[in-house]
């Protein structure tokens, strides 16, 4: 899921809303932000990790990750019980959650929200196919349910017929009100994380009819928290579901999750927290001023402020992400830290079909950019030395990921990357076009742009930084107007082909992942064997072959699998890391007596 260049991680970057007077808060209220502009509610257009985070406050999918397992491991959400799946992997039927209702609102006769059924599923999930949508999330469907894609094809070129979703499709019915059965193509192996995405969320039908082009801005979905306010720009408010259906705090975790409080309260029904308050605060250090004052949840550590906030945990030796601790400061105050190793690569990616550059089709100008752009010393002047460097799309933890490959268009080599330039024809840089590069109007962000154009500046390729907000960016990449950008991603489920799909040709199209439009038909041809493989030896070694073709053909440049550090306040419980936390803050608990203790 993309995700800005340079954000930590969404369990990390929750800051403090607002100008209340402390003795008018609700001391009961997450008080949380966001680094980017939030696009919208709609799930269809789920497309980054900051728009997600704040759908999936109000929606609710049939499934989602458990939140103290680990490995990550599936569990009914909106799903009574996990899916029946047939002998051939071809047919899984689900059961649908009695009693969950959708929330209160106008959309509804009298105001009430009605009871979901599996047709709202059948709904739900034929939106993401209708080409009126143009949803961000078809790639997860394309392909995959018989007869889908012959309905999208039906309404395609027909913009005077309404898009009928009554239409019957083969692969996806809803037998009765509580039975939803999926019917594949083929095996599909990722269905059941794909379900678990922000896109798998059920929406309501006459909310879609009733607020038409403004339902991106009325979220109406059966969630623990109603959204009560939107500015996208601005700032976002949430109140706790008085409706909502009996979800519990879970009973059970890893071994540790006893002894470190995470059970304490196991099997109480949640959510526990009153509302949200989420504001949109892009630069980082007006959020890190809020936390040291006490007025902040949770945050991440500014880079300028890193060697300030920690110190090695071992004085005799240097500072690195396994030899971490607060500062006596922070220490004093009781604050908390975490540190994960992300699931994600950051990266430059180059539009590879570009009319406006033609020089990107040449796989010699993108390898010799790669070899410019060195990551060695990026890695500690933006991140504090808390990244390692990316050789392919597949971070560790993730089977594909491999150690001991060396990218050669990594290694920094400015001799070499000279060399393939001036075998494009470019010798010196002579004869190349300004290149433009899209970033996100920040300040860490911008310093990155300037070190990446002294980089290119040793090959003599000239850059011009093109700055703008985070939907105005995607917006230029989706309208292929972007020819270079950074950017990152983040898994969306614990498996290889969420990254390497981002190089699959049929996903270069509008509204499709593959936003470097990279094509090779090779590449094409063995993703397609590896997507239906169950997860094996055979499947992980198709993985770490694809990887390579795409560090040879370069289609972007690899940057960094970064690691995260968290900060939370003491009185934020039932707080673990979670690689894919879009709907956790329901069982985030806060202890209000010392929160009141603390802002005195």
């Amino acid at each position: 899921m993309m995700r800005l260049f340079v954000f930590l991680s969404v369990a990390f970057a929750v800051v403090l809303t607002g100008c209340t007077k402390k003795k008018e808060q609700n001391l009961n209220v997450l008080q949380l932000a966001t680094s980017a502009k939030i696009k919208g509610l709609d799930p269809a257009g789920a497309q980054d990790l900051y728009s997600s985070s704040e759908i999936m406050r109000v929606y609710e999918g049939l499934l989602q990750y458990h939140p103290l397992k680990r490995p990550y491991e599936l569990e009914p959400l909106l799903a009574a019980e996990m899916p029946k799946i047939s002998k051939d992997s071809l047919t899984y039927t689900f059961k649908i959650r009695k009693g969950v209702k959708f929330h209160d609102d106008a959309a509804f006769p009298e105001g009430k929200g009605r009871e979901v059924t599996a047709k709202d599923f059948e709904y739900s999930f034929k939106r993401l196919a209708d080409p009126r949508v143009q949803s961000t999330g078809w790639w997860l469907f394309e392909g995959r349910l018989k007869g889908l894609d012959d309905w999208r094809k039906k309404y395609t070129n027909t913009k005077d017929t309404p898009t009928n979703y009554d239409d019957e499709v083969e692969g996806l019915k809803a037998l009765d009100d509580e039975t939803l059965q999926l019917k594949l193509t083929q095996p599909y192996p990722q269905l059941l994380y794909a379900l678990a995405m922000p896109y798998g969320a059920v929406v309501a039908k006459e909310a879609v009819d009733k607020y038409g082009k403004e339902f991106i801005n009325h979220a109406v979905g059966t969630g623990p928290f109603i959204l009560e306010s939107f500015n996208p720009s601005d700032a976002i408010a949430y109140k706790k579901n008085p409706n909502y259906w009996e979800a519990t705090y879970p009973t059970e975790g890893e071994s540790s999750d006893k002894e470190n409080g995470l059970l304490e309260d196991a099997g109480k029904k949640i959510p526990f927290v009153d509302g949200i308050n989420v504001r949109v605060i892009v630069e980082e250090q007006p959020r890190w001023l809020h936390f040291l004052k006490g007025e902040l949840d949770t945050s991440g550590i500014p880079k300028d402020s890193f060697n300030d906030a920690v110190k090695p945990a071992d004085p005799a030796k240097p500072l690195t992400y396994d030899n971490l601790a607060l500062s006596d400061d922070l220490k004093s105050k009781n604050i908390q830290m975490t540190i994960a190793i992300a699931m994600d690569f950051t990266y430059t990616a180059f539009n590879t079909d570009s009319k406006d550059i033609p020089q990107l089709k040449d796989k010699k100008v993108r390898q010799a950019i790669s070899l410019a752009l060195d990551d060695k010393e990026s890695i500690q002047l933006f991140y504090n030395g808390m990244a390692t460097s990316s050789q392919t799309p597949i971070p560790p933890g993730i089977n594909g990921y491999d150690p001991d490959f060396v990218n050669p268009y990594r290694t920094g080599d400015v001799e070499k990357a000279r060399k393939l330039l001036a075998e494009a024809g470019y010798p010196g840089g002579k004869g190349f076009p300004e290149l433009p590069y899209d970033t996100v109007a920040s300040a860490t962000n911008r310093q990155m742009a300037d070190y990446a154009s002294k980089q290119l500046d040793k090959i003599g390729i000239k850059l011009k930084v093109i700055s703008s907000t985070w939907p105005q960016m995607l917006e230029r990449i989706q309208n292929r107007q972007a020819q270079m950008w950074g950017i990152a991603w983040a898994a969306d489920y614990p498996d290889a082909e969420n990254f390497l799909q981002l190089f699959y040709g049929p996903n270069a199209q509008p509204g499709g992942m593959n936003g470097s439009y990279y094509r090779n038909k090779d590449f094409d041809r063995l993703f397609e064997k590896a997507r239906v493989l169950a997860d094996t030896p055979a499947r992980t070694a198709m993985y770490k072959q694809l990887s390579k073709m795409v560090a040879e053909d370069a289609p972007v440049v690899f940057g960094l699998h970064r690691i995260g550090v968290g900060l939370r306040q003491s009185w934020i419980k039932n707080f673990k890391y979670d690689e894919f936390a879009f709907n956790r803050s329901k069982y985030l608990r806060i202890d209000t007596e010392e929160k009141k203790k603390h802002l005195q």
